[in-house]
C-alpha cells in the first residue's frame, strides 16, 4: 500500500489530498480545500500580490500538520495558472519549500490537462467513451479528450477568476459586460478546438468547483453535497439557466446560497458562463459533474 498527499494550487484554492493507493485500487483519507485566490491581480499585474502569498503559505502550512498526522510516504505539489503566469512565483516556490520541504511543480497547461483527464476518467466506464474532459480553474481552462489515454489537449486562459477580474467586475454584471466576456469566452473555445475536436466525444466530463457548484445548483440542493453531485447529469437546458441565473443576482443573494462555498460568491458568474458557452460549443446534451479531477489525478501520478 503506498499512502500519498497530492496538493493542487490553482488561481482561486488551494487543495489536498491524502489517499491509498493498493492494486489499482483507490481509498480516499483526507480530502480539504482552501479559498486563497493566489491569482489576485496576476492576469493584471503579471505577479503574485503579496497578501495572496501570504494567504497560501498559511494555508500551505496547516496542510503540513495534516500530513504529518496521516503519515503520508510521498508528495507531489502541483501548481498551474497562476503561478505560470507570476514573473515573482520564486518567492512562492521558496516559501513552500520552506515549510514543506518539497519542491513546487509548475506545470505547464497540457501536463495539467492530462492530470485531470486521469483522475476524471481513472474509474470511468470506457464504453462511454471517447471523454471530453472540461476543467474550468481560476485563470485557465483545459480541453482534454480521450478514452484510456489522452489524444488531444489544449489549456487556455478563461478561468473563472480571471474573467471576473477582466470583464465581470460588478454583480450583477451588465450585459456589455457579459457580451466582451462572451467574445472572449468564445475565442479561447474555438482555440481549444482548432487542436482537440471537441464536438466528437461521446461523454463530456466537466470537473473542478466551477462546474460542481453548477450542478449543485442544477440539482437545487439545499447544502453542497459532493456524493449527490458525484456523476449527476446536468442537461445543457440547466447550464444556461443556472449562468443566467446568477448574472441576474446580487453578490448577497448568491452568497445566501447554502450549496455556495464563500471563496467562489465573486466568481460563479463568470465559471458559470464559461461552462455555457462550452456547452453551447461542443453541442453537448449534457455534462457529467465529476468530483475526481486533477487532484486524484496527482494522487494516481505518484504510484505510476
Amino acid at each position: 500500500m503506498s499512502r500519498v498527499a497530492a496538493i493542487d494550487c490553482g488561481t482561486n484554492s488551494i487543495r489536498l489530498l491524502v489517499a491509498d493507493i493498493t492494486n489499482g485500487k483507490f481509498q480516499e483519507v483526507l480530502r480539504t480545500m482552501e479559498i486563497v485566490r493566489l491569482g489576485q491581480g496576476v492576469d493584471e499585474n503579471k505577479s503574485f500580490h503579496p497578501d495572496a502569498i501570504v494567504r497560501t503559505l498559511t494555508a500551505v502550512k496547516s496542510f503540513r500538520d495534516l500530513i504529518a498526522s496521516k503519515g503520508v510516504e510521498k508528495i507531489r505539489f502541483c501548481a498551474t495558472s497562476a503561478t505560470r503566469d507570476a514573473a515573482n512565483r520564486d518567492l512562492f516556490i521558496d516559501g513552500v519549500r520552506e515549510i514543506l520541504g518539497v519542491q513546487v511543480e509548475v506545470i505547464p497547461g497540457e501536463e495539467e490537462a492530462r492530470l485531470s483527464f486521469l483522475g476524471a476518467t481513472k474509474e470511468l466506464d470506457q464504453n462511454q467513451s471517447p471523454f471530453l474532459v472540461v476543467d474550468i480553474g481560476g485563470g485557465s481552462t483545459e480541453f482534454v479528450l480521450g478514452s484510456e489515454k489522452v489524444d488531444s489537449a489544449k489549456s487556455v486562459n478563461i478561468g473563472c477568476v480571471r474573467m471576473s477580474e477582466r470583464h465581470l467586475t460588478s454583480q450583477p454584471p451588465t450585459m456589455d459586460q457579459i457580451a466582451r466576456a462572451i467574445v472572449d469566452i468564445d475565442l479561447a473555445i474555438t482555440q481549444a478546438a482548432s487542436v482537440v475536436p471537441i464536438t466528437t466525444a461521446k461523454s463530456l466530463i466537466a470537473v473542478a468547483g466551477t462546474a460542481t457548484t453548477v450542478a449543485a445548483a442544477a440539482l437545487e440542493l439545499s447544502e453542497y453535497d459532493r456524493y449527490a453531485i458525484h456523476l449527476s447529469r446536468i442537461s445543457a437546458e440547466k447550464v444556461h439557466k443556472v449562468a443566467q441565473m446568477f448574472q441576474s443576482m446580487s453578490k448577497d443573494e448568491i452568497a445566501s446560497l447554502g450549496y455556495m462555498h464563500p471563496g467562489r460568491v465573486d466568481v460563479i458568474t463568470a465559471g458559470s458562463l464559461v461552462l455555457s458557452r462550452i456547452m453551447a460549443a461542443t453541442g453537448a446534451s449534457e455534462f457529467v459533474a465529476s468530483e475526481s479531477d486533477i487532484l486524484d489525478g496527482i494522487a494516481w501520478s505518484l504510484i505510476n
